[in-house]
């Protein structure tokens, strides 16, 4: 195969070393590493600027576009960056470039931009060449005095040109813009806070040097200057432990929520405002999707959501359903959408190293910066006005020896010949003989004399103010000061991100509108919730309402009531007890038959829950316990303080015992035992000594036969409330506790109700009030609502009236008493109400010998 290419000889090296490619793979490495974090991506702690945008200010300097000067094209800002001091591609200028003009992005933009640059929907910005730009005001002052020897130069990339290696910066920039880059192997995410806060910090440190990071930052419980981060999309910082960290360790995760108001509406269909977004949020997007969490279901309670924003800020407009929780509905935006995260990471070069910075270093870098900035300067001045004072001396010589000046430069061959005369006959120096022989006629008169003298006197007290300044660092500290307090009185504005009260992350919990709801359990360990108003009271002896479809072969065990924010001990029938949040468990129709409870409490084959107790009502006190085979024992509360998922132990049960109710006690009460042939027994509950957990407990009634133990009610000695008694047929009956007299632990009892062929046996036992609603549930699935009122008062030892009607072959499962204080439920008719108590008229005290 041949080539056109020349023939190129061998030519050996003139000397070879051998490296491991490791060692050089390692090196070369680092580096590139290096060059990326210097060159590129890191600010400088001094300025708050990187490499490019130093660039472009600088670039923008030398061609002259100030604040007060016409836009400039962006392409050729971007050309004469890219041609003279950033050699890289013009798309990444330009994309610096327009962030720094970009109102959404910037606290305080530095580029006054004129066309399209973006919007915070992630439009890009137009065409280079579409688009106009000149520096803002506050730019200027980050290049303030750099002509002034402020800061040192090094060479441009082509060693044509020389460029700052920093700007002087009147301003702490980093802290008040912010910044963010990726290098290799580390990050910086600095946030942008308020102007006026952080000058007012600088001055502080100024005045403090051995100040703490505390003394900076202003929280409820110190007095500071810096409040947090001040975005410039406003919105809400939310937990002070984020911030705590970020300004003393330099890391901190800050949670930053969209701020919304709510417009209730009389007809429903409440409306969600989004008035500021999180910052660097890209709000079209964030629309987007919401609505398509709203279409997958994800998001309930949303009927519509459009983007009313224009140039005065944010507006997002969200419907609520008629109905819709608009609470829920914030928090599920908030959880998904509105509320995110932003990681502080102070990372900065100091002296070209980079370190991660606590807010208190932040400050020093800039205020250290500028001190050598204005004892540069104040240096610079310091030679020029020497200078001027030097020859304005010269010019004074001139004014007292005017004629013979001018007769010796009259009398002189050449320029060189006056100059030298002048040195030696007047004693000047070479600057001021070369000034005098240059300076024109018309400034030896009287006027222009006066002016000198005047000038003179000026630059010699500005000499002297300079000089006091050098050799005086309190006063050069004072001038630092005031030029912030310059810079604050121009630029400073008012705070737009507000700190709020931390409320804590967004829950589930959260997510759940809190309602009343009916839960049901059956004998396969099927459970599930409906909400209560899903069944509407019914007066007495009515049918009720499907409440589930249990499979064939299974009933329903266990009904009770709970909100969905309520979290609940469940004691099952083998004594064990698990801890539960109502919103976990799945909320279904009336007709459907649940989820398998091994899917949320982790149940034993067979164990069924018989009892359950809200956690709010047992700050303090006591769990009293009944189990089966009459057997009676008090726990202390503070034994389930901590119920881990696996459940533990509530009691000890022999043979084949079973728990049957638990109730909360006060510890100085009485306690009644109800049993399904209708026997209640009254102790007082001090006669049951508090036990562990592990313990059996002691005997609290005596049973007859093959009689058990129905449930439990906890009472006090002057309790007015009624005894509620419903056997499994649907009968029931209110008798007032005080018909039901203290007796001694372990006895029979008395009778409480009857229960022959038409009431079956007891199925459960509560202690009512006037205004109570009732919740019943047959074992095939009907629930009837109804209230404690329709259930006649009578004495011990009656038969009671229907309370549930039942078809042939269903029983009672359970009751539950609502609180009703609140409701005005409109009662409906019944079917089958049938006649009033029934008595044989003995109400003998039965008692055990």
């Amino acid at each position: 195969m041949s080539s056109d290419l020349p023939d190129t000889p061998d030519v050996p090296a003139e000397e070879v070393t051998p490296v491991r490619i490791e060692d050089e793979m390692e090196q070369s490495y680092i580096d590139y590493a290096m060059s990326v974090i210097v060159g590129r991506a890191l600010p400088d702690a001094r300025d708050g600027m990187k490499p490019v945008q130093r660039r472009i200010l600088y670039a923008m300097h030398e061609m002259g576009i100030t604040s007060n000067t016409g836009h400039r094209k962006s392409s050729s800002i971007v050309g004469e960056t890219m041609g003279n001091y950033h050699p890289h591609g013009d798309s990444a200028i330009y994309d610096a470039l327009a962030r720094m003009a970009q109102d959404f992005s910037l606290r305080y933009p530095l580029v006054d931009g004129q066309g399209n640059f973006g919007s915070v929907d992630g439009d890009p910005p137009a065409a280079m060449r579409y688009t106009e730009a000149r520096m803002a005001p506050l730019a200027e002052e980050l290049l303030a005095d750099i002509e002034k020897d402020t800061v040192d130069f090094e060479p441009n990339y082509d060693d044509r040109l020389t460029e700052p290696a920093v700007l002087p910066s009147k301003v702490p920039n980093l802290l008040v813009n912010g910044a963010s880059g990726i290098a290799v192997g580390m990050s910086t995410n600095i946030p942008p806070h308020n102007l006026g806060e952080v000058v007012d910090a600088a001055i502080h440190l100024i005045d403090d040097p051995d100040c703490s990071v505390r003394d900076l930052i202003d929280t409820p419980e110190t007095d500071g200057y810096i409040k947090g981060p001040d975005f410039p999309t406003a919105a809400n910082i939310v937990n002070r432990e984020g911030l705590w960290d970020a300004y003393t360790e330099g890391r901190g995760r800050l949670r930053v929520r969209a701020d919304m108001d709510v417009e209730y509406a009389d007809t429903g269909g409440d409306r969600i405002i989004v008035n500021e977004l999180p910052y660097q949020e890209n709000k079209a997007r964030r629309i987007e999707r919401i609505a398509e969490d709203v279409q997958d279901g994800k998001i309930e309670g949303i009927s519509d959501i459009r983007d009313e924003s224009d140039r005065d800020g944010v507006r997002i407009v969200i419907d609520c359903k008629r109905g819709a929780n608009v609470d829920v509905v914030k928090n599920q935006l908030l959880e998904r959408h509105l509320e995110n995260t932003f990681s502080v990471i102070s990372l900065a070069l100091v002296d070209g190293q980079p370190r991660v910075l606590n807010l208190k270093e932040l400050l020093e870098q800039f205020v250290d910066h500028r001190r050598e900035v204005v004892r540069r300067r104040t240096q610079h001045e310091l030679d020029e006005a020497q200078d001027r004072v030097h020859i304005l001396e010269g010019r004074l010589v001139a004014l007292d020896n005017v004629d013979e000046m001018v007769e010796l430069i009259r009398n002189s061959a050449d320029r060189t010949e006056a100059i030298e005369g002048l040195r030696t006959e007047f004693d000047l120096s070479k600057d001021q003989a070369e000034h005098i022989v240059r300076m024109q006629l018309g400034s030896l008169t009287s006027m222009e004399a006066e002016e000198v003298i005047e000038e003179y006197e000026d630059v010699e007290a500005e000499i002297e103010r300079l000089v006091t300044i050098l050799e005086d660092e309190s006063v050069l500290l004072e001038v630092i000061k005031d030029e912030l307090r310059e810079i604050k009185e121009e630029y400073a504005d008012e705070r737009r991100t507000h700190v709020i009260e931390d409320a804590g992350s967004v829950t589930r919990e959260d997510l759940i509108a809190e309602e009343e709801t009916v839960v049901v359990v059956t004998e396969d360990d099927y459970v599930k919730r409906m909400t209560l108003s899903d069944f509407d009271p019914q007066h007495r002896g009515g049918k009720g309402i499907i409440g589930t479809r249990p499979k064939e072969g299974d009933r329903v065990s266990t009904v009770f009531t709970a909100s969905t924010h309520d979290y609940l001990l469940c004691f099952t029938d083998q004594g064990q007890v698990y801890r539960l949040k109502v919103f976990e468990l799945p909320e279904m129709g009336r007709t459907a038959r649940g989820t398998s409870a091994v899917n949320i409490v982790d149940l034993d084959d067979g164990e069924e829950i018989t009892a359950v107790v809200n956690t709010d009502d047992i700050d303090s006190g006591y769990l009293a316990m009944a189990t089966r085979g009459g057997y009676v024992k008090r726990t202390a509360v503070s034994e389930f303080e901590n119920v881990h998922s696996g459940g533990i132990r509530a009691v000890r049960l022999e043979d084949d015992d079973a728990l049957v109710d638990v109730e909360v006690t006060s510890g100085d009460g009485d306690l009644l035992v109800g049993t399904r042939q209708g026997m209640t027994i009254r102790f007082a509950e001090a006669d049951a000594r508090p036990m562990g957990r592990s313990a059996r407990g002691v005997n609290g009634i005596e049973l007859e036969g093959d009689d058990r133990v129905a449930g439990l009610v906890a009472a006090e000695s002057d309790d007015d409330r009624d005894l509620l008694t419903v056997t499994r047929n649907g009968y029931g009956k209110r008798t007032p506790l005080s018909e039901y007299r203290q007796q001694s632990r372990y006895g029979k009892g008395l009778i409480d109700i009857k229960t022959d062929e038409r009431n079956g046996e007891v199925c459960a036992i509560n202690a009512v009030s006037e205004g109570d609603g009732l919740v019943i549930m047959s074992e095939a699935g009907q629930i009837m609502r109804s209230h404690v009122d329709e259930v006649s008062t009578v004495g011990r030892n009656t038969k009671g009236v229907v309370v549930m009607k039942l078809d042939d072959d269903d029983y009672v499962a359970g009751v539950d008493v609502v609180d009703n204080s609140d409701e005005e439920d409109q009662v409906t008719d019944a079917e089958g109400a049938e006649g009033e108590a029934e008595s044989d008229g003995s109400e003998s005290d039965e008692t055990a010998a």
